[in-house]
């Protein structure tokens, strides 16, 4: 393994290993232990950081919404956290939120959607959508262009992600930009780099089997697979993965999959990088290098719409 020397005093350590947590422990205080693992990293200011809900008719959903200037009027990322599916939030994500509003100059809006194993596919999915539809029909308030967004998300907020744009492209509303960092897409966990990392190092497959079966808690895998009608469809897209990381090869075989069918990809095996490489305290050159190819990749499609 070609790991960064800056993780090896940081995966000595067995607790940095992610996998299933014993059944007797409960699903909360798991949750309360991986958030607080999450690391904000430096914490950029932005003239307008505001929490908004969103009332679905059965529940309400939390979004924050990031604007890099006071009174302009900025074009949108929605983004999707990781977690497993099963932990993170709006809090844990945001400062990587942050720093994306920063490096894109565009307003970023985080969705605190419903977690699992309670609430299973597509719940994260529909609690995105509701918040996109009331973020463009509220844009004025929010100070947004609703003319043309990007999608973004990381691990499984990767997946949601891929799901939402799926939704998206079937209502007609097709997003400018679909930014990936480190996605899971494949339930199925069987990929080469499943293997080659099953034991770490950090993420473990068995970890990404569990949190998998939490999302579908009974639901067929096949109804989070997108077929190529779909994907004909979907916008350009960029997705960066780590080197060192078991969901490395779902990134790039779906990457492959787009270009085959001449869908514009961008992608980025961040060298020696580990999973989840924006949320750790440890931030080598090649994690800055890689949020700048992605906030880069996305300004250039959303600057695209307004040049045009």
């Amino acid at each position: 393994m070609n790991i960064d020397p800056a993780y090896l005093e940081f995966l000595a350590d067995p607790r940095n290993t992610v996998r299933p947590p014993p059944p007797h422990i409960p699903l909360e205080k798991v949750r309360n232990a991986a958030d607080r693992a999450m690391h904000q990293g430096k914490i950029v200011d932005l003239p307008r950081v505001e929490d908004h809900l969103v009332d679905t008719g059965t529940h309400a959903v939390r979004f924050r919404l990031y604007h890099p200037a006071k009174d302009q009027v900025r074009q949108v990322i929605f983004f999707f956290h990781g977690g497993g599916f099963v932990w993170g939030s709006i809090d844990t994500h945001d400062g990587i939120c942050r720093r994306l509003a920063a490096l894109t100059d565009a307003a970023v809006i985080s969705v605190d959607y419903r977690l699992s194993p309670e609430t299973p596919f597509p719940g994260a999915r529909d609690d995105c959508l509701a918040v996109i539809r009331h973020a463009l029909d509220a844009s004025d308030g929010l100070g947004i262009n609703k003319a043309g967004f990007a999608l973004c998300g990381d691990s499984a907020g990767g997946q949601i992600a891929v799901s939402t744009c799926a939704a998206l492209v079937a209502a007609d509303k097709l997003p400018l930009h679909l930014a990936l960092i480190y996605p899971t897409v494949d339930p199925a966990c069987n990929s080469p780099s499943q293997t080659e990392f099953a034991d770490g190092p950090l993420l473990t497959r068995a970890a990404m089997r569990w949190f998998w079966d939490c999302y579908l808690r009974g639901v067929p895998s096949s109804e989070v697979v997108i077929d190529d009608e779909v994907f004909r469809r979907f916008p350009p897209t960029c997705i960066v993965t780590a080197e060192n990381d078991p969901l490395r090869d779902e990134g790039e075989m779906l990457a492959a999959r787009l270009r085959g069918l001449n869908i514009p990809v961008e992608v980025h095996r961040a060298p020696g990088l580990l999973h989840g490489f924006l949320s750790l305290a440890i931030f080598p050159t090649a994690a800055v290098e890689a949020f700048d190819i992605l906030g880069k990749a996305i300004d250039s499609k959303l600057a695209a719409r307004i040049s045009g």
